[in-house]
């Protein structure tokens, strides 16, 4: 088959990660592919080295001062559907933004969707983009039953479930290899957060309950994203520096040197509000890391047996201290396999077989 899968950036973002894999896998299964991004900043690559057997488009977005996050998503848009082109079996957008443009250029007869998680806009553009990619598209995609659930109830239509994959043994590798022996030199027993700071990565409560664990030090990596977080980060540095805390935020960090900082984490904390399947989280469960996450459904579904369950600020901290106190029951090496066991059971093939099964019917 001939397959285009277009991504909204070139950055490490989930469903970034996640586009290049399933990219990898089909074309490892004989298939043409052509990955199609939006540019910005001057990239003229993604994050990542792309196996040469997958064939790269990129759409340059310039920056334009002044412009609001709903104007440089419109012209975002714009600018993707003019540029598409091709003949393909299948088109099969990441996200609403590529949905949109896709729709845009060719009609939304025929394309495919993911959903990884479902958003909430106010501002009217933004709005009416997302329900477009939700509504107009062919056929719909998610990574897990809980938001198959959300989109169900919220619009009646009937997604497929396809689970993300992990590479899990290149973060189990790093880990036998004590790749996070430099970051634990460095750092001491850290609690590691990735995906940056932002309301939906819940990290005003982390910082929260970091203020409850003195001495502990807080990684956060990650961060690239097409919104404006800049006064809820500020927030978090404000209230931080009211309760003592000292976040260390790497920012993105460089794909090569991802698992090692994953290996060496005490503790993976991942209190995010709302998510569609938590590869971050998966990618430490390979690498052998403790998993404190928030109890949400999605994450029920996705890590049960495998992860300590937590809300709020004293929930964090007290299965935080739980594992660094080796307090917890469950911290034994039974429970640690079970983990990477989870994690090696996603696999990219897996999930790129379930995807050409669904487009060839």
């Amino acid at each position: 088959m001939r397959i285009a899968l277009l991504t909204y950036s070139t950055k490490p973002r989930g469903g970034v990660v996640h586009t290049l894999a399933l990219a990898e896998a089909f074309a490892r299964a004989g298939h043409a592919v052509t990955v199609w991004a939006l540019a910005r900043g001057g990239d003229t690559g993604f994050f990542r080295p792309v196996d040469a057997a997958v064939d790269v488009r990129l759409v340059p977005v310039e920056e334009v001062e002044g412009e609001t996050v709903g104007e440089r998503i419109l012209r975002s848009i714009a600018l993707l559907a003019s540029a598409f082109e091709g003949s393909y079996d299948v088109v099969h957008a990441q996200d609403c933004l590529t949905a949109n443009a896709v729709g845009r250029a060719r009609g939304y007869a025929g394309l495919w969707r993911t959903v990884h998680h479902l958003d909430e806009f106010t501002t009217p553009e933004l709005a009416a983009c997302h329900e477009r990619a939700l509504v107009e598209p062919a056929s719909l995609v998610c990574v897990s039953e809980a938001v198959a659930g959300e989109v169900r109830a919220g619009w009646g239509r009937s997604p497929a479930v396809i689970s993300n994959g992990v590479a899990a043994a290149r973060f189990a590798r790093a880990a036998e290899a004590g790749a996070g022996e430099p970051w634990r030199a460095r750092y001491g027993r850290y609690v590691l957060a990735v995906g940056g700071i932002e309301p939906r990565k819940g990290t005003l409560e982390l910082v929260e309950a970091m203020a409850r664990l003195p001495g502990v030090p807080l990684l956060v990596a990650g961060g690239d994203t097409l919104f404006d977080y800049r006064p809820y980060r500020g927030e978090v540095f404000a209230r931080a520096a009211s309760l003592g805390v000292e976040p260390v935020v790497l920012g993105p960090v460089d794909d090569a040197d991802l698992p090692g900082l994953v290996a060496g984490a005490a503790v993976f904390a991942f209190p995010s509000t709302k998510e569609g399947f938590g590869l971050a989280a998966m990618e430490a469960l390979a690498a052998g890391v403790p998993l404190v996450t928030r109890d949400l459904p999605v994450l029920r579904e996705v890590f049960a047996g495998a992860a300590r369950f937590a809300d709020g600020p004293e929930g964090f901290a007290r299965e935080i201290a739980g594992v660094l106190e080796g307090t917890d029951p469950d911290l034994d090496p039974a429970h640690a396999t079970v983990g990477r066991a989870l994690a090696a059971a996603h696999t990219w093939d897996a999930a790129a077989e379930a995807h050409l099964a669904l487009y060839r019917h």
